[in-house]
């Protein structure tokens, strides 16, 4: 069965519902130890497979979830993000990562840029938020330059159970900024 599940582009990247195809370079991605610091850690590869399968599991149980991000000029997998709502976590998140080859691209502000727009859009989310670890500075540049900043601290529900900064924005903040 296959579940109709938008597709994203902004000038350099393709958005779209990540596929089985994705697994060796999400596995790859989830087994960079400096990629995973602020992201819980490295995965095996049987640790990177339950999460990409419960990313693509919450497009059927949600109606969304993050996508893949799919740089245009190569056609390669270079990270995750988007829309990302677990039960018990701290509110409507657009989450972010992207592999560290690909650091200093601009590609995690493009691609969450597109992804806030259509949470918006097509989700009606009043809040976008983004769960960010207090060490982790390029996050932090990342969140500024989407103009959001500090809301709340909070703890991310089990298991995870780690403290994160809260950063984010309204829908109003965001259409204002964004001259909508």
């Amino acid at each position: 069965m296959e579940i109709p599940t938008p597709t994203l582009e902004t000038d350099r990247l393709i958005l779209r519902a990540p596929i089985a195809a994705d697994f060796e370079d999400w596995a790859q991605f989830a087994a960079d130890e400096e990629t995973n610091r602020h992201l819980g850690g490295p995965q095996e590869r049987a640790g990177a497979w339950r999460g990409m399968c419960t990313m693509t599991g919450a497009w059927v149980v949600r109606g969304f979830s993050m996508f893949s991000v799919i740089e245009k000029e190569t056609g390669r997998w270079v990270g995750r993000l988007g829309p990302w709502q677990p039960e018990g976590w701290p509110g409507t998140e657009v989450g972010w990562g992207i592999v560290r080859d690909c650091w200093g691209k601009g590609y995690a502000t493009e691609g969450a840029t597109a992804a806030i727009d259509w949470a918006f859009d097509a989700l009606g989310w009043d809040e976008v938020i983004h769960t960010i670890d207090k060490d982790n500075v390029n996050s932090h540049a990342v969140a500024r330059r989407l103009g959001s900043t500090i809301l709340r601290e909070a703890v991310l529900p089990p298991p995870l159970n780690w403290p994160v900064q809260v950063w984010g924005q309204s829908r109003e903040q965001w259409m204002a900024r964004r001259g909508r």
